[in-house]
């Protein structure tokens, strides 16, 4: 079968992969982790441009919104270099393929520079695994012809073990970005061993993405010692407030060692 041949990858995305990973020490290594994300149905207006002005504040990896909030988004980042990241088929992945494909490019002309969709869920359990590496394939090209990643959950509550690891190989044939443990809307939401699993599998070939019931710094940095490059949460602000708290009492802390010594 021929699949499409993804365009080279951005160079964040290779330094993530192919560097070392070093614990966290400044405010940049933990939010350049974090996507924030505004996909509540009942956001309003109001409530995107305060997360836009959320992403800006921390400097977070990317703003994360839903597609009708896609163009104010874009105009409301301009300039602020950090990407708009929105969803199509979002979140059981059952729109056929030429919808997502529309959706995807309709997206990527307003400005959005990143993608997150669903595996279909329906066909992996279906074993229709053709279907779904061609469908993966289609939306890899789309995004990587304009420049754009495209990260694709798997919504890992719904498969069995085995389908956890076609779904790896599949991601890994059709030049897939990301791969990602879980949407915050299924029956439930990443696992320690899910993103081991899918480490062991993916390997250098596709970076890892985390989400769903993600509220503390602990599970941050679990999750970033676990091998993910990045990390969907709502709870931003708490956890980036902790994170500079931390690093604000290690500096205390070794000042006052400094001046005992």
């Amino acid at each position: 079968m021929v699949t499409a041949s993804p365009a080279e990858k951005p160079a964040s995305i290779k330094t993530n992969m192919e560097t070392g990973r070093p614990a966290p020490a400044t405010n940049a290594d933990v939010a350049k982790l974090i996507e924030h994300a505004v996909l509540q149905a009942d956001c309003s207006e109001q409530d995107v441009a305060i997360g836009c002005e959320t992403a800006k504040q921390y400097g977070v990896a990317a703003i994360m919104v839903r597609p009708c909030d896609a163009d104010l988004a874009v105009r409301w980042m301009e300039g602020s270099g950090i990407p708009v990241a929105s969803v199509v088929s979002y979140p059981d992945g059952s729109d056929t393929t030429s919808a997502k494909i529309y959706a995807t490019r309709d997206l990527l002309r307003r400005g959005v520079k990143e993608i997150d969709t669903v595996i279909n869920i329906g066909k992996m359990i279906s074993r229709q695994f053709q279907y779904v590496e061609m469908e993966l394939a289609q939306l890899a090209a789309a995004c990587h012809e304009s420049g754009a990643i495209v990260k694709v959950a798997f919504e890992n509550a719904y498969l069995t073990q085995d389908l956890k690891v076609i779904a790896c190989r599949l991601c890994k044939r059709a030049g897939i970005d990301f791969a990602r443990t879980s949407t915050p809307f299924g029956p439930s939401g990443y696992s320690l061993e899910d993103i081991a699993l899918m480490k062991r599998l993916l390997k250098d070939k596709v970076a890892l993405k985390a989400s769903g019931g993600i509220r503390s710094l602990e599970q941050v940095l679990q999750i970033y010692e676990a091998g993910c490059a990045r990390i969907g949460t709502v709870n931003t602000v708490p956890i980036l407030e902790c994170w500079k708290a931390k690093l604000e009492a290690a500096k205390a802390n070794e000042s006052v060692i400094k001046a005992e010594v």
